[in-house]
């Protein structure tokens, strides 16, 4: 493994979810699961958009302790879960101390945010773990999926100012 980078997933990219297999792909880079953990801030975690995406958003000290995974990633990897947060443009990646359930110690490790985004996802329901929503409502819908697979959800979530991915 090159360079070792820690990072916390919360969402579609934990085991049993429908991106997790972009952990698994070797293709990707190496990947290797150290186990549950929770964020030591309160964040809030809520489901939104128009395909039910999972949104842990900027707000330290609002919502719940949010559970996930920890991951350890080489260069790659990262490379590759930048490329699917589309880090740095829709989700911001920022280091936050994850607590580690079994052993409780607490580490430095890469966490996806949604920053610059609309008040009104302040008011939706706060999650504490995501893989515990049983609404049939709330169910993500995959990009292959998806009738407009490019990045128009963002309007959604994100501020005006924001919006517009270049076209680079």
């Amino acid at each position: 493994m090159s360079a070792r980078h820690l990072v916390f997933v919360y969402g579609t990219l934990r085991k049993n979810m429908l991106n997790h297999s972009r952990l698994l792909d070797a293709a990707n880079g190496a990947a290797r699961c150290l186990g549950l953990a929770t964020t030591t801030e309160r964040y809030p975690l809520v489901i939104a958009s128009r395909y039910n995406i999972p949104y842990l958003l900027a707000a330290p000290g609002h919502g719940q302790h949010v559970r996930g995974e920890v991951y350890e990633v080489d260069d790659k990897m990262l490379e590759t879960l930048d490329a699917l947060e589309n880090h740095p443009k829709y989700y911001e990646r920022k280091e936050k101390k994850i607590k580690l359930e079994d052993s409780g110690e607490e580490r430095e490790c890469w966490v996806y945010l949604l920053h610059c985004y609309k008040p009104h996802l302040m008011d939706l329901p706060f999650l504490e773990d995501y893989c515990a929503v049983d609404d049939p409502e709330k169910v993500y819908i995959a990009r292959c999926l998806r009738k407009e697979p490019g990045p128009e959800y963002w309007v959604d979530v994100k501020l005006d100012e924001v919006l517009a991915p270049s076209k680079e």
